[in-house]
């Protein structure tokens, strides 16, 4: 019998075994169930941290095996893995998870994997991102967003997602581990790899792939998609960023797996088929941060001595639209992720350890394409793709940022200013490297924005007591949590109704928003091209 059981504990019992295990069997005893301290064995699922009604509290959920042999939860999903030889090729664009995994997917069916990414190797792109903050100078083509691994690999490594339907979270996080990920990701409430690990266990992923027969082409851009009469895609036409040489690769599919920041995917299929786009609600905000004190403060009750790194989630509805946190980072940094010279972009991040001195999120407002500014519109209608009118809109407020900031250093405002309608006259410091200038907020960030932003502060202070102090730093801008635009795709198939061969997965089309959710949907889009007849 295999029973699942949620022990409740105070934290300085957590490292008592004997205690552990004696509350297991009281659990189970008050769950109707008799078992033999000889013959059951406890394993340790998942941990979560309970700071309600002021008393810290852990709830540990294990799995008892009583009369049988626990099963390994490193190896218990992982699939098996074929030797490609190339007698089968499908086309991956883009080499973050959701073309990872739809990789390895592919291996399962000894399907060689093609990947394109316009971006570098960890290597060279730890390098690229480190020149926006050094020198100032943005590669558009290998930064925060773009590169082996995608923009999860230096912008944090978490490893959560928000819904449970979207496939077998089990089975990412084994994966993640048989490359090298700790095995603490099986367990933890909130996994999470940590940034300056996550490149190690990328780089295992891409070197098992080539060993398994797969390619990789990076500094490689696709510029356009190769079509029969019928839209039927057989290929993609690619360019070298660095030499500019131009060549085709032809394949039986194409996977589009491109991330939220590759607006030139979707004016160039905007450019061929605007029917196969839709535009979808996105998110706009600002980062927001603290000193790590003071949210573990809060979210302890005080008592944070030997405590990790606090985290919330906060949500509220204003004037009809969401507002609500989005990928914390606690014990993190603020970093620079625009993919372009012209705009300022932020994202947030946190190494294993979480032990920076600030803590920090995304806040950002729910907006509808109905949201959408009629100048907007407007120009998407004269370039023939109505779906297109929120990536313009986005890249208007991006561009703001940048003009509201000093070279990559970004424009900032003290929370307390922003809701009184007033100049930060100083800021207090920050994680975020490039610098900042202090700059109104309040007034050159669209009103639907803004306005709905301060109510939600105030809502959030009323759950959290403090958000709102002396110390709330707000940034600008936040504006990549999800796409504005969506790749069309049956639903049973994953193939583009209007461009056959073609299969959008991941954020950058529109059906995930995380690195477990893009990592499963990449398997799904592959699963379905390997098995499409």
């Amino acid at each position: 019998m295999v029973k699942e059981i949620t022990i409740t504990v105070l934290p300085e019992d957590e490292k008592n075994k004997a205690f552990l295990e004696t509350a297991c069997f009281k659990e189970l005893k008050k769950n109707g169930i008799s078992a033999d301290r000889n013959d059951t064995v406890f394993v340790f699922v998942k941990k979560s941290i309970d700071a309600r009604h002021g008393q810290l509290k852990l709830h540990l959920r294990y799995k008892a095996y009583i009369g049988e042999t626990p099963a390994d939860a490193r190896t218990s999903e992982l699939p098996v893995w074929k030797k490609a030889d190339g007698s089968r090729k499908i086309i991956i664009i883009g080499a973050g998870p959701a073309g990872l995994f739809g990789a390895l997917t592919l291996l399962e069916y000894g399907i060689t994997p093609i990947i394109i990414e316009r971006g570098d190797e960890t290597s060279g792109r730890r390098k690229d991102i480190a020149k926006i903050s050094t020198a100032g100078i943005v590669n558009p083509d290998s930064n925060y967003c773009f590169g082996e691994g995608g923009a999860g690999t230096f912008s944090d490594g978490k490893l959560y997602t928000r819904s449970n339907k979207r496939g077998n979270i089990t089975r990412i996080l084994q994966i993640f581990t048989k490359f090298g990920a700790n095995p603490d990701i099986l367990t933890d409430a909130h996994p999470h790899i940590g940034t300056e690990k996550l490149p190690t266990v990328i780089n295992a992923m891409k070197e098992f792939i080539i060993e398994m027969g797969g390619e990789f082409h990076f500094h490689t851009k696709c510029i356009g998609f190769l079509l029969d009469g019928t839209k039927k895609v057989t290929g993609i036409t690619a360019k070298n960023v660095i030499t500019g040489e131009q060549s085709e690769f032809k394949a039986d599919s194409v996977i589009l797996a491109t991330g939220h920041s590759a607006s030139d995917i979707y004016t160039l299929i905007a450019g061929i088929c605007p029917e196969a786009l839709e535009a979808k609600t996105f998110a706009i905000g600002v980062r927001v941060e603290h000193p790590r004190k003071l949210i573990d403060s809060i979210q302890y009750h005080g008592k944070t001595e030997g405590m990790s790194a606090a985290e919330y989630r906060l949500t509220t509805q204003a004037e009809g639209r969401g507002v609500y946190s989005f990928c914390m980072c606690p014990g993190g940094f603020v970093v620079p992720s625009q993919t372009e010279e012209d705009s300022i972009v932020v994202n947030g991040m946190s190494a294993s350890g979480r032990n920076s001195n600030w803590s920090n999120a995304a806040f950002v407002v729910e907006t509808r394409p109905e949201d959408i500014p009629e100048e907007f519109l407007k120009k998407a209608e004269e370039e023939g793709c109505s779906a297109l009118a929120g990536l313009f809109f986005r890249h208007h407020i991006e561009k703001e940022t940048k003009r509201a900031g000093n070279g990559q250093k970004a424009p900032a405002q003290m929370m307390r200013d922003f809701l009184d309608g007033k100049d930060s006259e100083k800021l207090v410091p920050s994680s975020y490297t490039p610098g900042l200038v202090p700059s109104r907020l309040d007034l050159w960030l669209p009103e639907q924005i803004s306005g709905r932003l301060s109510q939600g502060f105030l809502d959030f202070e009323k759950n959290m007591k403090g958000f709102i102090s002396r110390e709330a730093l707000m940034i600008a801008s936040e504006t990549r949590t999800s796409t504005p635009v969506r790749i069309l795709r049956d639903e049973r198939t994953y193939e583009s109704p209007f461009l056959s061969g073609l299969f959008p997965c991941g954020e950058g089309s529109g059906y995930a928003g995380g690195i477990v959710s893009s990592a499963m949907d990449g398997e799904k889009a592959c699963r379905a091209a390997a098995e499409r007849r």
